[in-house]
């Protein structure tokens, strides 16, 4: 029992951070329609501009929390306003070329910058101890980072679902047309949307980096199970991407504790499951069609 303790302990703060990483592509994909595939090269730039701003500040992780989410949201402003804003009436196929074609391009610039070496952050000083659960020794951090996922979960689903932001992106993904009507600037709406993924994108490369570590291919890996929680969580839905991401935390923790060789194929084997039984996701909202 004990190990079973330990492992669901595990995988709740995978599936916790899988969600911070996430809940940006949710957001912007719920909103704007845009699947930005450059969404994991987004979390990829994070990680790696913390690692740079941690070695050349003392090892100070909190500036680098503080400095690389912004800097990844400015990155994520200037691919919407600049590259995908053209193509909002082109349909969707010219948006995934485009978004994943910037990450081969944001790939090959990373490895130009920082190597092809697999890099690590240190852990910050404060929560480098362990304590004891289920008879095993576990990080602070992962436990602070399962703290950090349910407040950025219950901070997220209040503005979607108590404020007149929220109300308006609950609005955007029904029907866009009608709030366009009533008077609201949908395009600001879709350049904020961005800047907050981009934000949530590089705050969960930070705070992943200690755990996950920084290698090449990092954001491939990362959009994949990304795409795995949106589907399975539903479109535009916070609710669903929690859900999904605590679901594919716990089955694929447990799959590698158990089968390490069936760990993705169950993943995938779920997301079939779930395309069939329910192809909005769990949570996920009917799109208005006209």
């Amino acid at each position: 029992m004990d190990i079973i303790g330990a492992q669901l302990v595990n995988s709740i703060s995978y599936g916790l951070l899988l969600f911070v990483i996430t809940c940006g592509l949710s957001l912007v994909f719920g909103i704007s329609g845009v699947l930005n595939l450059a969404h994991g090269s987004l979390y990829m730039i994070g990680a790696y501009v913390s690692y740079s701003i941690t070695v050349h500040s003392g090892q100070n992780f909190w500036l680098a929390l503080i400095i690389a989410p912004l800097a990844v949201a400015v990155c994520s402003l200037i691919i919407e306003m600049i590259l995908l804003r053209p193509t909002y009436q082109l349909g969707h196929l010219s948006q995934v070329l485009l978004t994943f074609g910037l990450a081969y391009v944001i790939h090959d610039m990373t490895a130009a910058i920082w190597g092809s070496d697999v890099l690590s952050i240190p852990l910050p000083q404060s929560l480098s101890g362990t304590v004891t659960l289920f008879n095993q020794a576990f990080p602070v951090y992962r436990l602070a980072v399962i703290a950090i996922g349910l407040i950025l979960a219950g901070l997220l689903w209040f503005i979607q679902e108590k404020t007149r932001w929220g109300a308006i992106i609950r609005a955007g993904l029904s029907d866009k047309e009608m709030i366009c009507a009533l008077g609201v600037n949908i395009q600001l709406v879709f350049t904020v949307v961005f800047f907050i993924g981009g934000y949530l994108a590089g705050f969960g490369g930070v705070i992943a980096a200690p755990i996950l570590g920084l290698y090449p291919s990092m954001e491939f890996q990362t959009l994949i199970l990304a795409l795995v929680v949106l589907v399975i969580g539903g479109l535009g839905s916070i609710a669903g991407t929690f859900v999904a991401s605590l679901t594919i935390g716990i089955v694929e923790t447990f799959c590698r504790f158990l089968v390490p060789e069936l760990s993705l194929f169950v993943v995938f084997g779920l997301m079939a499951v779930v395309l069939i039984v329910k192809p909005n996701g769990l949570l996920g909202r009917q799109v208005v069609k006209h």
